[in-house]
């Protein structure tokens, strides 16, 4: 009996793309989710994100509010604490993911462990979920910022603005410091391998501080690009490299931004690195007594004022791109060229990336407006279930419903200037073709009439110069070769060109025919006004 062959050695093993950066500890055919009450969150390893996070918690109430700066370990301790009887509202807000802190916030508050997995995963699409008593909202949140030298190639060794700002030095000291520390090489360097000379691709991050802030302190950010463009590091730099923001020292980051709302009024807010410029302006208003925000103690108007933050930090980013596209719009105009193609490419697909992020944050806040909150009902079966009998329903109020209609107002005016903007940018590159187009026709137009006048002359230049005996007409002087050459060239021209030139002739007399009406109507009128200026006087 003949074995059965077997077709392992012509198994082929091919590259894979490695998500472990995206989706940490992911296994496929896994449980889904992850329990915070459980060390590990239910999986075979320890989840290995960890930072120091700067957490931020406000207790407030129409006539007081306290606010409190934490760390992870002093975090865990104020959870263990008895929230006050004044306090009508709390709002969590952390900056940065770290596992210890997700672990403490989802025990405290129930957190549902596919909320807890969807946070953690920054790559998750615009969207809310609803659980037994509280809502999970995701989406991203993009901004401007201004490109600072990365911190591995600035002088300094901490990452604040005074840092950026040095004195200056004279000409003697530079010349020296040039000398010695081989800042020419360095610069060499720069030029050739950085991005806009102040950013090495080879990090995962950039240094920057957010365009139009009061306060700028530097931050590590994602750009739109390494947030989005996926495993292709080379894509990704290359888009940078050519992005016209980047040669103005600008950029758009990129981040994830999870938002719990409970039913008993409290809110926990997570950002990767940007929760000062959200955290800022609401904490301002909450310390004024008579703002609408501390007035109303409703946590959904938390979650609208950091909606509404998210879309004002969005919005000066449409402003840098309608900048960048009008000066590409005067080039384009003036001296068009095939360089600019690539620049209206690379602008072109930052505008759906930045509008794919934006425009789905309208279905977000349709789907919080249009909730009508109900009670779920009790699993059945032997699981433990995430829901119980005395569950909460999580519902917006109908204040927050009135003002995130503005906050959809704001979105659509984006999307709209987003849209328009591409159709600029289609039209411009169809522009450049066209123009170059045209200029080539009309060098070949050009280069076509010379050969028809000169084509005559090359003929007769031949035929006289045949060596051929005897040959009388080769006797005579150089005024007989003309006499010959030019009635000859003007017949031929006349031939050839007689389409050309009884298009022209009929173009001429249109033009003076509609020339010569439209001075008629225009003296007709002018009389008439007259007369009816006459009339009226008398």
């Amino acid at each position: 009996m003949l074995r059965r062959r077997n077709r392992a050695n012509t198994a082929k093993s091919f590259a894979t793309v490695d998500i472990t950066p995206m989706r940490p500890n992911w296994q496929a055919g896994q449980e889904p989710g992850l329990d915070p009450s459980k060390p590990n969150g239910g999986r075979t390893e320890v989840p290995t994100f960890h930072e120091q996070c700067q957490i931020t918690v406000v207790d407030f109430s129409e006539d007081n509010m306290v606010g409190y700066e934490l760390d992870n370990e002093q975090l865990i301790q104020f959870l263990d604490m008895k929230q006050e009887s004044w306090v009508k509202c709390r709002w969590i807000n952390v900056n940065g993911l770290s596992w210890d802190v997700i672990q403490a916030l989802g025990q405290y508050k129930k957190l549902h462990r596919l909320a807890i997995e969807d946070m953690i995963n920054t790559a998750n699409r615009t969207k809310a979920d609803w659980y037994a008593d509280h809502t999970y909202m995701v989406l991203t949140l993009q901004k401007l910022i201004h490109l600072h030298p990365d911190a591995d190639d600035s002088d300094s060794d901490d990452g604040d603005m005074d840092s950026i700002r040095r004195p200056k030095r004279s000409r003697f000291s530079k010349f020296i410091r040039n000398m010695f520390s081989g800042s020419r090489s360095k610069r060499k360097y720069q030029e050739k391998h950085m991005i806009a000379g102040v950013h090495d691709p080879a990090n995962g991050f950039v240094t920057g501080h957010t365009e139009g802030v009061s306060e700028p302190h530097l931050q590590n950010l994602k750009t739109l690009q390494r947030y989005h463009g996926g495993p292709n590091k080379e894509r990704m730099e290359f888009m940078e490299k050519h992005s016209p923001l980047t040669t103005r020292k600008y950029a758009v980051s990129a981040e994830q931004v999870s938002i719990f709302l409970t039913s008993d009024n409290t809110v926990i807010s997570f950002f990767e690195t940007s929760a000062d410029d959200i955290e800022e302006p609401i904490l301002q208003r909450l310390r004024t007594p008579d703002t609408i925000l501390r007035q109303s103690c409703d946590a959904s108007m938390i979650v609208q004022a950091i909606l509404d933050a998210i879309i004002d930090l969005a919005i000066p980013v449409a402003t840098a791109y309608q900048d960048v596209i009008g000066d590409l719009e005067l080039d384009v105009l003036t001296q068009p060229d095939l360089k600019h193609t690539t620049s209206l490419y690379v602008i072109t697909s930052e505008i759906m990336t930045f509008r794919g992020f934006v425009n789905p944050i309208v279905n977000l806040i349709n789907a919080l407006r249009d909730h009508k909150g109900a009670t779920v009902a009790v699993g059945m079966g032997s699981a433990r279930s995430d829901t119980t009998k005395n569950a909460k329903t999580v519902n917006l109020s109908s204040m927050a419903q009135t003002y995130l209609g503005d906050v959809e107002d704001h979105i659509i005016l984006i999307t709209e200037s987003l849209d328009q903007m591409r159709r600029a940018c289609d039209n411009m590159i169809d522009l450049i073709f066209n123009t170059m187009t045209a200029y080539t026709n009309e060098t070949l137009k050009q280069l076509t009439n010379i050969t028809i006048i000169f084509l005559p002359m090359t003929f007769l230049t031949g035929y006289f110069g045949m060596n051929i005996e005897p040959f009388p007409a080769l006797h005579h002087g150089e005024s007989y070769f003309w006499i010959i050459a030019v009635p000859v060239a003007i017949v031929t021209v006349l031939f050839l060109m007689r389409d050309s030139i009884r298009w022209w002739l009929t173009k001429h007399v249109q033009r003076r025919g509609i020339t010569r009406r439209r001075k008629g109507r225009l003296e007709r009128e002018a009389e008439a006004h007259k007369a009816a200026e006459a009339k009226r006087r008398f």
